[in-house]
């Protein structure tokens, strides 16, 4: 069995295939696809799509790219709705909240430190209720460090890890996975293939980020998460080990990471 960490089933880029979509990938030996919400909006609607399907759970967050909107009273929806999301078995972490420091917009000094307040504030409902997270860490692995070791959540991963060897350390060290997909399947990514092969292998977790971040023989389309034995097959490879050795250790690494995750 093979699980997609992440994966925006919810987006508009599925339409109405988001079940088809689940099904697809379960044909293809996904047991489990986690969708991660972005903002109060999508909170009822990743919550509602994991449970019309048997193959799939949920994460609650304010993501880093929609922190501009946000307001301040959306922290106490969500605490609200993590409290009483605690009692569905298909809830299993706090995501997906992090820092973007890549969208020019978001390294504003206002914004930024805007970012870094929703995401403080995250981590604080992750710790009190004992969740893990599911972070976005582009351009700002540092700093999500930092605030990782000042309120430390019960772990979680790293999703799409693009870091050094140091900022991987540093991350296993802290008890977190490192989300690895489709940047992985193109050859000339020579820094994130070589990582994959040489990090520790209880260290990865399998994602997609569908709709985006297709691989190589999808690229440019839309990715989904029928992709990830591909995506596993590839991390097989590089590692010099057969499908099935990743798929079962991949597979309990995100048990690991995300240990309310029901399968």
């Amino acid at each position: 069995m093979w699980i997609d960490t992440h994966c925006h089933l919810d987006a508009h880029e599925f339409g109405d295939e988001s079940a088809a979509q689940a099904a697809l990938a379960k044909a293809q030996g996904v047991g489990m696809i986690v969708i991660p919400a972005v903002e109060t909006a999508n909170f009822s609607i990743v919550a509602g799509l994991a449970a019309s399907v048997d193959n799939a759970c949920y994460a609650l967050g304010i993501h880093p790219i929609y922190v501009p909107n946000a307001k301040e009273d959306d922290l106490r929806v969500l605490r609200e709705l993590v409290a009483a999301a605690m009692a569905d078995p298909r809830f299993v972490a706090l995501g997906e909240i992090g820092l973007d420091f890549f969208i020019p917009m978001l390294t504003e000094p206002a914004m930024r430190e805007k970012q870094i307040f929703f995401f403080r504030e995250q981590l604080k409902i992750a710790r009190e209720f004992g969740l893990p997270v599911l972070m976005h860490v582009r351009r700002s692995q540092d700093v999500i460090l930092k605030h990782v070791r000042q309120i430390p959540p019960a772990g979680g991963i790293a999703h799409a890890f693009n870091g050094s060897d140091q900022q991987a350390k540093m991350y296993i060290d802290l008890g977190f996975k490192l989300g690895f997909g489709g940047a992985m399947t193109f050859t000339r990514a020579l820094q994130i293939r070589r990582m994959a092969a040489e990090l520790p292998l209880d260290a990865i977790v399998l994602e997609t980020d569908a709709p985006d971040i297709s691989p190589s023989w999808v690229h440019p389309g839309r990715n989904s998460p029928d992709q990830i034995p591909r995506i596993g097959a590839v991390l097989a490879e590089l590692r010099g080990l057969s499908e099935q050795q990743v798929a079962h250790a991949t597979t309990a690494n995100a048990r690991a990471a995300l240990p309310r995750m029901a399968l």
